[in-house]
């Protein structure tokens, strides 16, 4: 398994190598995942995750849920409440959390089995202060596997979304002041703002989503429609303005 490793132009980085901290295993990692009304994808996501780290800490920030999704995560994670808004959300969950690492996790997606293995591994390397995952979808469709495919290649507008997972040493995301509490592109602003801190790393492990705003929508519409969106925030429209066309 390789990892991208990405500051003012990307190269591949041999995770065997390059300023190794020493301390890959004990290093803690705290996923956390906001929820409302996801009752269909929270066991499943979390399952991903224990079944590698059954001791590692889950902090589940519920957004006011009225299907249940409370209930089911509590046997298996901190469940919290915040105000509605992922990134408000986001930003309790890290304040809660006790991990030197931060995985930010959406609560429809599930991790590869080796995945925080593989965080471990590529933030041994002192100069990563975070990264993410490539990306694959719960459906076989052709036209979302091309999508997925595109992930793995080493474009830096390629991985500012969410969905593909983001982790972060704790001390970067402390230093960055966390998510900016924006309607939409929050995760894209993030990324962005951590890209221009330091090394960035990709991990070539795919985080799995759910393809439903795809498959309601419509393939071809969804994703020129993610391209779009993004490219303006990118170009300096704001947030605000960009949430008010997605819906």
């Amino acid at each position: 398994m390789g990892c991208w490793l990405e500051r003012d132009r990307v190269a591949l980085c041999d995770q065997r190598q390059h300023g190794k901290t020493g301390n890959a295993e004990k290093m803690k990692i705290s996923v956390i995942v906001p929820t409302l009304n996801e009752s269909e994808h929270i066991l499943p996501c979390i399952r991903s995750v224990k079944e590698q780290a059954p001791d590692v800490e889950i902090i589940v920030v519920d957004g006011g849920s009225t299907d249940g999704t409370r209930d089911l995560a509590m046997p298996w994670a901190l469940v919290l409440s915040a105000e509605r808004g992922r990134p408000v959300q986001l930003n309790a969950g890290a304040r809660q959390a006790s991990g030197e690492v931060l995985l930010f996790l959406h609560a429809d997606c599930t991790l590869d089995p080796r995945a925080l293995t593989a965080v471990r591994e590529i933030l041994n390397d002192g100069r990563i202060l975070g990264g993410t995952f490539t990306l694959a979808f719960d459906t076989n469709l052709l036209r979302l596997r091309l999508l997925a495919f595109f992930t793995r290649l080493n474009f830096r507008i390629l991985h500012y979304y969410g969905d593909q997972g983001i982790f972060v040493r704790r001390s970067a995301f402390e230093a960055l002041g966390g998510f900016k509490d924006l309607p939409l592109m929050d995760d894209v602003d993030f990324l962005r703002r951590l890209h221009r801190t330091g090394a960035v790393g990709l991990i070539n492990l795919p985080v799995t989503t759910s393809a439903r705003r795809f498959l309601a929508r419509g393939i071809l519409r969804q994703q020129l429609l993610n391209t779009v969106l993004v490219g303006l925030y990118l170009l300096g429209f704001k947030a605000e303005t960009l949430a008010r066309w997605y819906k």
